[in-house]
């Protein structure tokens, strides 16, 4: 699945508000929406000029409600096309340990994750992240026009 609006993904996003993560995923029970919005706030906080890294930690929990299979591996083929290539790079390799040590940004993104599974603090609401995801999903379709 590609998602070719920024109105997709903010459906898919507030689709992931009903879904609990099992026992032992990631720290435990949780809301993957509440989660995103930490981690993408974490983030914001820490590199507040960094969109595309924020938006990774936003984007994450999407592939759980798409097809069967990796669930980062599908979220970052459904956010490529709208979000752009560095996105879903960051989505996909967030999944492997192994390419964290020679990357500052995925340590970063890890980081925040990790973070925001015990963080309680008010991350705000999914619509303060719209104008971002228009904004980069904008820029990636006028520089998807040039390749």
């Amino acid at each position: 699945m590609e998602l070719r609006s920024v109105e997709e993904l903010m459906d898919l996003l507030y689709a992931c508000r009903g879904e609990r993560l099992p026992a032992g995923h990631g720290g435990g029970p949780g809301d993957p929406h509440g989660h995103a919005l930490r981690t993408a706030a974490l983030l914001r906080r820490r590199r507040p000029a960094d969109k595309e890294l924020q938006l990774a930690g936003l984007v994450a929990p999407v592939g759980r409600l798409l097809w069967p299979g990796d669930p980062a591996a599908r979220t970052a083929d459904a956010v490529r096309p709208l979000l752009g290539a560095r996105v879903a790079r960051l989505v996909r390799r967030q999944a492997h340990p192994e390419a964290w040590a020679h990357d500052d940004d995925l340590v970063s993104l890890r980081q925040a994750d990790d973070e925001a599974r015990t963080a309680d603090f008010d991350a705000g609401v999914l619509e303060d992240w719209r104008t971002v995801l228009e904004l980069t999903a904008a820029r990636n379709s006028r520089l998807g026009l040039v390749d």
